[in-house]
């Protein structure tokens, strides 16, 4: 008798599980079973989508732009660059624009006004990240 019990309590609440979640009640009468359908996907970003800025065919007589970032190393790396472009296209114009912000989340550079400004001269930008 003690063996019964647990083995009849755990098969009624198996049978009214089984009734509850196939949304069926145990005297046969089909209850009405509600679904919430989620989609698996992110909010949708109401920016659009744009591609890149078009490449340039050459970089003879171009303005040429190089950003460097905050780290130590971008700026040296920026002299070296910038010394073989102008072995390479003695007839570019090279300008180099060193980013103060010292925070890689921080999408606004503390100067937008001259950042922009810089930028707007340019036909193309090599950007070096001193790491």
């Amino acid at each position: 008798m003690r063996r019964f019990f647990p083995v009849s309590a755990v098969t009624g609440i198996a049978v009214m599980a089984i009734f509850s979640w196939s949304g069926c009640s145990p005297s046969g009468d089909a209850a009405e079973t509600r679904y919430e359908v989620l989609s698996p996907w992110a909010e949708v970003d109401p920016i659009p989508l744009r591609g890149i800025s078009a490449r340039v065919d050459t970089l003879e007589g171009k303005k040429i732009g190089l950003f460097a970032n905050f780290k130590r190393a971008a700026v040296p790396i920026a002299r070296e660059v910038e010394k073989k472009l102008k072995e390479r296209f003695p007839d570019s114009e090279i300008s180099l624009y060193h980013s103060t912000a010292p925070n890689v989340d921080e999408s606004v550079e503390p100067d937008a006004a001259k950042f922009e400004a810089w930028a707007k001269e340019l036909d193309a930008v090599i950007a070096m990240v001193g790491d």
